[in-house]
């Protein structure tokens, strides 16, 4: 799975305006018509891929809770939740 959040150099934590300011700088320094490293391109349509999920608040928030189930924020803290989660479910009564 591409981490996106890592593609702009940001947090998950990061907001609409900080999203589109790191899109801007990446995507002026890795156009290929200014970068003429083999990889610019390759590397710019993953800031572009990735601004475009981030800046779309419907694709955000599904990419968000696609990374909670595979635990790439806080493998520790994902974890915990959903086995908090399973087992209130278990010990609930019925």
């Amino acid at each position: 799975m591409t981490d996106h959040y890592n593609a702009l150099g940001l947090s998950s934590a990061a907001t609409l305006a900080d999203i589109k300011k790191a899109f801007r700088q990446k995507a002026s320094a890795l156009h290929p018509d200014k970068n003429p490293a083999p990889d610019a391109a390759a590397r710019f349509r993953a800031v572009q891929e990735a601004y475009d999920v981030l800046a779309d608040t419907d694709k955000r928030q599904a990419y968000d809770d696609n990374r909670r189930r595979n635990l790439l924020d806080s493998p520790p803290e994902t974890a915990r939740e959903i086995w908090t989660q399973y087992f209130d479910a278990l010990m609930a009564p019925r």
